[in-house]
């Protein structure tokens, strides 16, 4: 599907800025802060799982699987998908984890992060959260602020999704673009691992803030792209940014999502605009 003149023309907005990230920046790491890599051996226990809308029937206890694998290579990631396959009703598989510092109110911090969807159909979203962990659970996708949706399943409307990577704007969602190709994206495709980057601007909303830029690299992009600019934080609290929130759901009985699950891997974040890559990491992995 073609895009609009006005997204073609934001082509060479995404060049110069994606070259002045990196020409101020450079190529220095050091300064990534680790989230997560999931290599230490107690790093589960460092996410809150939370099932706060389980429908199960009959009723399981605890139905959302969120566990450490490991590759052939050695290398540990996260699994994250609502239920085990065939389970439904699950409808909020919450799991979270505070940051190692806060994004404050003025601040700019970019994130990045490595996912691969295992298979569709599916329903997750990622991002950050301003809430404290009672509030996450309380609000469910509503503790969102920055967020990236990966889906293809059929709205209320009757929209069906087809699993292209999707950012918050206003009260919906926007698949992201290939700006080169002047057109929407393709959809994710499952087995390939991602690496994303996005700058999250958590300046007031009267200046100019409550909005990031998300840039990818995978499938499609074999070099780091620019893949949208200026997508909107879910509820623009204007508060600190604090916990990394995924959440996952399996639909209800009558409309099933599916549970194909998420691979998550090397979450960091660093001050600022930088679309360099953390280095702590081997290539092969």
């Amino acid at each position: 599907m073609k895009i609009s003149h006005q997204l073609t023309v934001l082509l060479v907005l995404v060049t110069v800025l994606g070259a002045s990230a990196h020409a101020e920046n450079g190529t220095e790491t050091s300064r990534w802060m680790l989230i997560d890599n999931f290599e230490n051996s107690n790093a589960i226990e460092q996410w809150t799982l939370r099932d706060t809308k389980n429908e199960t029937q009959p009723h399981i206890d605890k139905p959302q699987i969120t566990e450490v694998r490991v590759a052939e290579n050695g290398n540990h990631y996260l699994l994250k998908k609502a239920a085990a396959d065939g389970i439904i009703g699950n409808r909020k598989a919450l799991s979270f984890r505070p940051l190692p510092v806060s994004v404050e109110v003025g601040e700019t911090y970019t994130f990045y992060a490595r996912f691969q969807v295992e298979y569709f159909p599916n329903n997750h979203i990622f991002g950050l959260s301003n809430l404290d962990a009672t509030g996450i659970e309380a609000q469910d996708y509503n503790a969102l602020e920055p967020s990236l949706r990966i889906t293809d399943k059929a709205e209320s409307n009757g929209f069906k999704n087809d699993g292209t990577l999707m950012v918050k704007i206003g009260s919906g969602y926007k698949k992201i673009i290939n700006f080169t190709k002047a057109e929407v994206a393709q959809p994710l495709q499952t087995g390939t691992w991602y690496e994303v980057w996005y700058v999250v601007d958590n300046n007031r909303l009267a200046n100019g803030g409550q909005v990031y830029d998300v840039y990818l690299k995978g499938g499609e992009f074999e070099q780091q792209t620019a893949v949208y600019l200026n997508a909107d934080f879910r509820m623009a609290r204007e508060k600190p940014l604090n916990y990394l929130l995924l959440n996952s759901n399996t639909g209800s009985k009558k409309s099933p999502y599916g549970n194909g699950g998420v691979l998550y891997d090397d979450f960091y974040m660093r001050v600022g605009r930088d679309l360099s890559k953390p280095n702590q990491f081997p290539e092969t992995q």
